[in-house]
């Protein structure tokens, strides 16, 4: 698979018409696609250590990984089964919920760069700033002029995160209604998931076609060369996970990092502790 196939091409994007089912890219079934990324865990988790090592060391170099989409869409499930193959201490969970009286005192980014990964880090937002012109597009909150200016805002936001050695990975976990039904279902099934079930969720699934077009238009107006959208088919949820898993192995891939070199003498700091005369 090359993960970066499901990068979006610019321009008009019809959700619709492009299916949530589609494993492309993998041939096999479900049980080799799971083991596929198990397979990917040992070089994802070694590059990434070495991202955190350069971070250590001075580098301005991260991630960012954000995953939207509709509820049961599995950015939860991403988090346990992609990103949990890498140490944690090189990695910052954010995740955005409607906004505190204290965010909307503040510009809709205030509460976004206050949660950006430092260097070396990859950092995940669980929902992001698009929620700020996902919610109040369909619900109506804001008027259209609002709306273009926070598109703009978006924009200049990322591109200025890029040019500071952000690298922005953008994936739209795409879901059909029918899969969000079964998945909510299940949650109502299992008591040990009820905790997961939100009766808000059911009424927001009553506004999935204007999710969807809120969904076309943010991505049309913000799938940047900088900052690309992916579109990550999720109705498997294995497929999901390997895809994202990929995407981020290629990411690092791409920096191409060794481990930093010692800023200090080796020899000398051996000899110190084996009590020996370093080598001349």
């Amino acid at each position: 698979m090359t993960a970066h196939a499901q990068r979006l091409p610019s321009g008009s994007v019809d959700l619709a018409s492009i299916p949530t089912d589609r494993t492309r890219g993998f041939s096999g079934a479900k049980k080799e696609g799971k083991q596929a990324l198990v397979d990917l865990g040992p070089e994802l988790s070694e590059l990434q250590e070495r991202l955190y090592a350069h971070g250590r060391k001075g580098s301005a170099r991260r991630i960012l990984l954000v995953l939207q989409g509709m509820d049961t869409s599995g950015k939860g499930g991403t988090l346990r089964h992609t990103v949990g193959l890498v140490d944690p201490q090189g990695v910052r969970i954010m995740s955005f919920k409607a906004p505190t009286e204290e965010e909307r005192a503040h510009d809709f980014l205030w509460r976004i760069r206050r949660a950006l990964p430092g260097p070396g880090i990859v950092g995940v937002f669980d929902r992001s700033h698009y929620e700020d012109v996902l919610v109040p597009r369909v619900h109506g909150l804001v008027d259209e002029t609002e709306l273009e200016r926070r598109y703009a805002a978006i924009n200049d936001f990322e591109r200025e995160l890029t040019e500071g050695g952000t690298t922005i990975l953008k994936c739209l976990l795409h879901i059909s209604p029918d899969e969000q039904k079964k998945r909510l279902l299940a949650r109502l099934a299992q008591p040990s998931k009820h905790w997961k079930y939100n009766p808000h969720d059911v009424d927001e699934r009553a506004r999935w076609a204007d999710y969807r077009r809120a969904y076309e238009i943010a991505v049309e107006r913000t799938n940047t060369d900088v900052a690309p959208w992916y579109l990550l088919p999720s109705d498997s949820k294995w497929y999901r996970n390997l895809a994202i898993g990929e995407l981020l192995l290629e990411t690092l891939r791409g920096f191409d990092l060794d481990w930093p070199a010692a800023d200090f003498d080796v020899d000398a700091e051996r000899a110190r502790l084996t009590g020996e005369t370093p080598v001349a």
